[in-house]
């Protein structure tokens, strides 16, 4: 289904300009950086940025109608550690990130179910290619779905293609992390009772 847009998206958009990166010399890669794939309305990123001050956060979104809603919510919370980039991750290769990213955030990515779109899934080899390149020699990718087959999909091809399985867990609301920043995907699957997914794994 095709997003609609918000009623005065645009001025909404202009209202919170600088807080997105349009080029390299806009961007701020003071360390350690954090990067989440596709920040939906931004819940996850305004918590996550709240209890990390000293935390440099990158956001991408390519929906512009929910990009505004995160960008709102980080200018209402007065928040200055965190930028976001509208479009395709591929091209945050155009950026100075090569080796600077800490920690990556997949946070209930698209599943695309069918095998022949599996190349579109965020934890593909070409989207790990990538990865592995802005991360960290120890940097992290941290990833939560409520999609079993993906999530065992993304367990194979991580360990194949030069990540270490820190942590994997299929229920993780069980274990009561006091640390987990719950996204508002993750309130409305566990309200129904769906079992929360999340694996931690290290670059190689």
């Amino acid at each position: 289904m095709r997003m609609r847009h918000k009623k005065h998206e645009r001025e909404r958009m202009e209202a919170v300009q600088s807080l997105l990166v349009h080029n390299a010399e806009a961007l701020t890669t003071r360390q350690p950086l954090h990067l989440e794939i596709g920040c939906g309305k931004g819940g996850f990123i305004t918590e996550t940025a709240r209890r990390n001050p000293d935390i440099q956060f990158l956001a991408v979104e390519k929906v512009s109608s929910v990009l505004v809603l995160a960008m709102e919510k980080i200018a209402a919370a007065e928040l200055t550690n965190v930028q976001f980039f509208s479009g395709d991750v591929m091209r945050l290769t155009d950026f100075p990130l090569t080796g600077k990213v800490s920690r990556i955030y997949l946070n209930f990515s698209d599943p695309w179910p069918r095998t022949k779109h599996a190349k579109r899934r965020l934890s593909a080899p070409s989207f790990l290619a990538l990865y592995r390149q802005l991360l960290t020699e120890d940097g992290e990718i941290v990833m939560k779905t409520d999609n079993v087959p993906l999530f065992e999909y993304s367990l194979e091809t991580l360990t194949e293609n030069g990540f270490s399985l820190l942590s994997v867990t299929r229920d993780l609301h069980a274990e009561n992390d006091p640390e987990n920043v719950v996204t508002e995907y993750e309130a409305n699957f566990s309200s129904k009772g769906v079992p929360i997914c999340r694996l931690i794994a290290r670059r190689d």
